[in-house]
């Protein structure tokens, strides 16, 4: 098998770029804490035509959720808590809607967004952990199931874990999470702070392409609130490879012990299936048998960012991938980025979806409308004999790869449904984006 080289990856990237109208990107990989490739593409500005460096500044989005997972392990570390303690132990006000026994819903859950709370709307006005956890405790919504029963991803739940550490450190947890993290490993270039943002150079500027008018709007960098626990931190590629040495190395960064060995693999360690042959861990979604090695990462979006960052624990390997454009594929380019280290072609795929000779009758019990209130939607529809699928304002045909499972083939990128079936074997959700959507009742 030919090696990729390094220059055909830059051609890989470069062209996708093209095709997915991505601004700019910057990548990094490295090999048991040494830098093998780092590269700057396209422009952090599009009006001044500033070019990207791997030192330029972007958000990481949800990849900030495992920087709070390995607090947490730290925590663990210390004793002061249990990732199976109930979190009624540290929130004794916490309560969801729906759930009699509160004790049953433990840190492991708010971890692997397990807790049975499905996406919710999203409440970035609220500054303070004490005023989200009212929030959850007043808002309307149906629990999917018992905890553990059912993986969705869920913003607000995992911000529970920030309240934690608040709580049993005494200190805010941005503080907390500086001190701990960023300052320790030498991270110089990245911040929790909007302020601090402000006052560095070489920061990318935020971009959501338009088809419409085929070009850039430029949102204002995000102000989360108590969501910085899941999404908060802005970084640069060369940052995120000494974040990455801790995972590769066992805990520790240049000889000094972060975290133990046994914390560190336990948020890989696979907690539920979320697609064919990948698990959700701690913060950390995790393929077992990727070409005899183990893939773990985590992807994030926000307006204006889409990143991928991870590590292949048995080579030593870790990658990032930050963009400064809305809902672009920065996985791809982060798996063709790994594909690379690895020596295996730049368009291995994670895993293959088996193609189902379903009937028209098995294709039309999909039909129906999903969605959730943090905007989620999917629309499956028949049109023209044909069934389809509509997601994010776009409209795609589908295949089945199992009785319970749709593919919606796009001319780039594939994405899979999997649906769940109450008794009466009509669907009650489609799992899409990582989320549970519920089946809007047909009204008749």
């Amino acid at each position: 098998m030919k090696e990729t080289t390094w220059t055909e990856f830059e051609d890989y990237t470069e062209q996708l770029m093209h095709e997915e109208h991505i601004a700019g990107a910057a990548v990094a990989v490295s090999r048991d804490g040494e830098i093998i490739y780092a590269n700057g593409f396209g422009v952090r500005d599009e009006a001044t035509q500033r070019p990207v460096t791997p030192e330029t500044l972007f958000g990481i989005a949800s990849i900030s959720k495992s920087f709070t997972a390995l607090v947490i392990s730290q925590l663990a570390d210390e004793g002061l808590l249990c990732v199976d303690d109930p979190v009624v132990e540290h929130l004794p006000e916490f309560k969801l809607c729906g759930v009699q026994e509160i004790r049953h819903v433990k840190i492991r859950h708010l971890l692997s967004h397990t807790t049975g709370l499905p996406p919710m709307k999203r409440r970035q006005d609220i500054e303070l952990f004490d005023a989200h956890i009212d929030y959850l405790a007043e808002a309307s919504y149906r629990i999917l199931g018992e905890p553990g029963e059912y993986f969705s991803y869920c913003n607000d739940a995992f911000l529970l874990l920030g309240a934690i550490i608040e709580r049993i450190t005494g200190q805010l947890y941005r503080r907390v999470m500086s001190e701990r993290i960023l300052h320790r490993l030498g991270m110089d270039r990245s911040t929790y702070s909007l302020e601090e943002v402000k006052k560095f150079t070489n920061v990318s500027v935020p971009y959501i392409y338009s088809k419409e008018k085929d070009s850039w709007d430029t949102p204002p960098w995000p102000d989360l609130g108590t969501y910085e626990v899941g999404g908060g931190v802005r970084s640069n590629v060369l940052d995120l490879m000494k974040y990455g040495q801790v995972y590769v190395c066992d805990g520790m960064y240049e000889g000094e012990r972060i975290v133990s060995a046994e914390g560190i693999r336990r948020m890989w360690e696979p907690v539920h299936r979320v697609g064919r042959g990948s698990h959700y861990g701690f913060a950390l979604r995790v393929t077992p048998e990727y070409e005899g090695v183990t893939l773990v990462e985590h992807g994030g979006g926000q307006p204006g960012v889409s990143s991928n960052f991870g590590f292949v624990p048995e080579r030593g390997i870790a990658a990032a991938v930050l963009t400064n454009v809305t809902g672009v594929p920065a996985d791809c380019i982060w798996l063709a980025a790994v594909n690379a280290a690895l020596g295996l072609p730049l368009d291995r795929q994670r895993s293959e979806e088996p193609h189902y000779d379903a009937s028209q009758e098995e294709l039309e019990r999909f039909i129906g409308t999903y969605c959730s209130k943090e905007g989620g939607s999917l629309r499956i529809f028949s049109e023209g004999g044909c069934v389809r699928a509509e997601a994010n304002g776009e409209v795609f045909p589908v295949r089945a790869s199992d009785e319970r499972t749709l593919v919606l083939v796009g001319p780039k990128r594939r994405n899979v449904i999997s649906f769940f079936f109450d008794e009466s074997n009509r669907p009650w959700a489609a799992f899409a984006g990582m989320r549970m959507l519920r089946r809007v009742p047909q009204v008749v």
